[in-house]
């Protein structure tokens, strides 16, 4: 059990949480460490747990009739996982899965669902939250198929970089072939030029940014419009006040 409020500023929503929101809360979050790969919830499957992550990322994944997948959207210390339990989906319509490995509060749906019922503060800040994740989701589908790879590469890494406030990744290029839905090869092409013009550094499992502002100026708008819509709508959740 959680005893003091800083123990949740390592995720931004629960961060953002009041005192007394916060004490409703803190009984039903328990810290967990969750592993690459593994799988949090399948698509179609009832969702019996959320998770706020800290240093974790997970992924929300689209999967095709032929095993194929795509991420939709990635989830890290902004947000959460299982939204649909507060609009009364109850089901998760994509898989979710940890991307890169770290720590994250689990909490029970039905404890959350509970505490929204009765909260006028965190209704709010959940809705604000969906709103954004939404214009990541619908963003990502517009970019996968509107903009190059070399673009598509950039914005991922940005978004990575984001989400563990970290210039170090600790990622396959197969991984992130995957979580593109493209072949390993053009990864290794692209990442190839962004490291030779001195915006990466990549080895074996590992990518470092090394050039942040090259790497937004290379990237497409869909990183920028997706980062101010998370800003204008949850602000670095430190004015949490204007949102009861």
């Amino acid at each position: 059990m959680l005893t003091l409020q800083s123990d949740l500023h390592g995720n931004h929503l629960l961060g953002a949480l009041p005192s007394h929101e916060w004490q409703a809360l803190a009984p039903h979050l328990e810290l967990v460490h969750l592993r690459t790969e593994q799988l949090i919830c399948d698509s179609g499957q009832r969702i019996h747990h959320v998770y706020f992550p800290t240093t974790a990322i997970v992924s929300l994944l689209s999967t095709m009739e032929d095993g194929s997948s795509v991420e939709i959207a990635a989830v890290g210390r902004e947000g959460m996982t299982g939204v649909p339990v507060l609009t009364g989906g109850e089901t998760m319509p994509n898989r979710v899965q940890v991307q890169c490995a770290g720590f994250a509060y689990r909490m029970s749906a039905q404890a959350l669902k509970q505490q929204f019922a009765r909260s006028d503060f965190l209704r709010r800040l959940m809705l604000l939250y969906m709103h954004a994740l939404l214009t990541q989701v619908a963003q990502t589908a517009a970019c996968n198929r509107h903009h190059s790879l070399s673009k598509q590469l950039c914005r991922w890494l940005l978004i990575e970089v984001d989400r563990v406030a970290s210039n170090d990744l600790s990622v396959t290029q197969q991984l992130i072939a995957d979580m593109l839905g493209v072949r390993r090869e053009g990864i290794t092409e692209a990442a190839g030029k962004l490291h030779d013009e001195g915006l990466i550094h990549h080895s074996r499992g590992h990518i470092r940014v090394l050039d942040r502002a090259g790497l937004e100026a290379r990237a497409c708008e869909c990183y920028g419009l997706v980062r101010r819509e998370f800003d204008r709508l949850l602000p670095r959740l430190h004015q949490a006040e204007t949102l009861a």
